[in-house]
């Protein structure tokens, strides 16, 4: 399984970028997909998560009302728009895949580290 992900790059606060993440190596159409990120000093946290049809998302709360996250079956991409970014948006962003077909996304969510598959990172930088 190989997740790979790019748009990760500079930006002035309030502008907006769109990451992508492409999965292979199977099908991922049953599988929950979704983003985290990690700060320097800081714990990697959820930004959204998307289930398998697209029906439920769940956002971290300090980006809810800015970012979008959305799913293409049809070639196993996720995608996160970022909108109105801010200095504190600044991580490193990790595509992330479940790794058991068919699970809720809140159980994937509470499953753990191990539970997903991890892309490589995209570095976001947000300057003032």
């Amino acid at each position: 399984v190989q997740l790979q992900a790019s748009g990760g790059g500079l930006v002035q606060a309030g502008g907006s970028l769109r990451l992508s993440c492409a999965a292979s190596g199977r099908t991922f159409s049953d599988h929950g997909m979704g983003w985290y990120r990690q700060a320097p000093g800081k714990e990697r946290e959820l930004v959204a998560v998307i289930s398998r049809k697209g029906g439920v998302i769940h956002y971290g709360e300090s980006v809810k009302g800015r970012f979008i996250i959305s799913r293409d079956n049809t070639d196993y991409t996720v995608a996160l728009q970022m909108n109105s970014l801010k200095v504190e948006d600044t991580a490193v962003y990790y595509c992330a895949v479940d790794r058991q077909r068919g699970r809720t996304v809140s159980n994937w969510m509470a499953a753990g580290h191990n539970a997903a598959y991890w892309g490589q990172g995209t570095l976001v930088t947000v300057s003032s």
